[in-house]
């Protein structure tokens, strides 16, 4: 009786295993998002900095910062998505949340502020 409990308890196991699924998130936010600056600085001469936001497609993501090719700031972000409204939620409170729309119509696609300004392009 124990070895019959037994099967029907991993035969029971598997069926539930297998029947989970993990939904597929599609967004095409999804990737990396970048935006570039230059800046001149009296000690320093020319100052480049690269901002990258990467999306994945469980709902967050890793912003980072470079400053000439060395990496200065990292931090993890949330984000959703309501009406084509995408919300960065940083985990640094420091940081301000935004608020982006994607604009496919462009080449390269970018992610705009509510006021029109790009705030990062595909990469």
């Amino acid at each position: 009786m124990k070895k019959l409990f037994s099967l029907l308890s991993i035969v029971c196991i598997i069926t539930v295993s297998n029947c989970t699924s993990i939904p597929e998130n599609n967004d095409p936010i999804l990737g990396i998002w970048v935006r570039h600056s230059t800046s001149q600085d009296s000690d320093k001469g020319n100052q480049t900095t690269r901002e990258e936001w990467i999306f994945n497609d469980v709902y967050l993501g890793r912003y980072q910062s470079y400053s000439n090719s060395k990496l200065t700031f990292y931090t993890d972000f949330r984000w959703t998505e309501k009406d084509g409204l995408y919300t960065i939620t940083y985990s640094e409170e420091e940081i301000v949340d935004v608020i982006v729309s994607l604009e496919n119509t462009n080449d390269p696609e970018t992610l705009s502020l509510e006021n029109g300004a790009v705030f990062a392009t595909r990469e």
